[in-house]
């Protein structure tokens, strides 16, 4: 039996049938980050995170707001958002349970987080310069993404219990960099998906992706279509910084 075919059976399965659950989390699978930004003393700090995602050259990253990588981006302003791929799962999982925040936020204390003050170091990993932001690019990572801050949002603001909790950071990407064994030959901007093998995190458990599973109508389309005026304005953020 084909994928399409046993998909196809599963999708239609009178046995398939709906339950109620109330889960603590719904992390039903996403892409990890590593989100490295400056702290007050010029160091570097560096974050695992999953609660993102892009539209366009924006993306929407969810913070805790008493976390150092959150009191970094407020106070200024730029971060790189690095891609791990699937191999680079215990680089990103020696991070787990750290934080640059000293002394250790309450809440992080009771789930067992410790401080940590050189993150690059305990995840084994390289910082290479960045280009346009202070904070620096993780090496190792295939897909490094510099962005500034356009806009905060608070999280479940309408709940006194949770108000306060959550900041939800609105980002600009202003570089995209890519190792050049993913892009797609023959092309200069894009990325080739059966190259590109990201992290993923599901119910806090790593996973990598599948083969392909089926074409998309969506991808007859031109990328081309899609770009908007923030290319251009990661143009002129790199004029200025000296690196167009």
């Amino acid at each position: 039996m084909s994928t399409d075919e046993r998909v196809e059976e599963q999708i239609h399965s009178p046995a398939d049938t709906h339950s109620r659950i109330e889960p603590g989390i719904l992390y039903f699978g996403t892409p990890v980050v590593l989100l490295s930004t400056l702290n007050e003393d010029g160091s570097a700090n560096l974050a695992p995170m999953s609660s993102v995602f892009w539209l366009g050259w924006r993306a929407m990253l969810g913070l805790g707001a008493r976390s150092q990588t959150a009191r970094n981006l407020l106070r200024d302003g730029g971060c790189v958002l690095n891609l791990p791929e699937d191999g680079m799962a215990a680089a990103v999982d020696r991070l787990a349970l750290t934080t640059g925040r000293d002394p250790v936020p309450e809440g992080k204390a009771r789930r067992g987080y410790r401080y940590e003050g050189d993150k690059f170091g305990r995840a084994g990993l390289t910082p290479v310069a960045s280009e346009t932001v202070g904070a620096p690019r993780v090496a190792q990572c295939p897909v490094a993404m510099e962005a500034v801050v356009e806009a905060t949002h608070p999280l479940a603001d309408d709940d006194e219990q949770q108000r306060g909790g959550i900041i939800v950071f609105e980002v600009r990407v202003q570089r995209v960099l890519v190792h050049d064994r993913i892009r797609a030959a023959g092309t200069s901007d894009r990325i080739d998906p059966d190259r590109w093998r990201p992290l993923i995190m599901s119910f806090q458990h790593f996973y990598g992706l599948g083969s392909r599973l089926h074409s998309s109508a969506l991808a007859t389309i031109p990328e081309r279509l899609y770009r908007g005026p923030d290319i251009e304005r990661s143009r002129a953020a790199g004029v200025a910084a000296g690196r167009p």
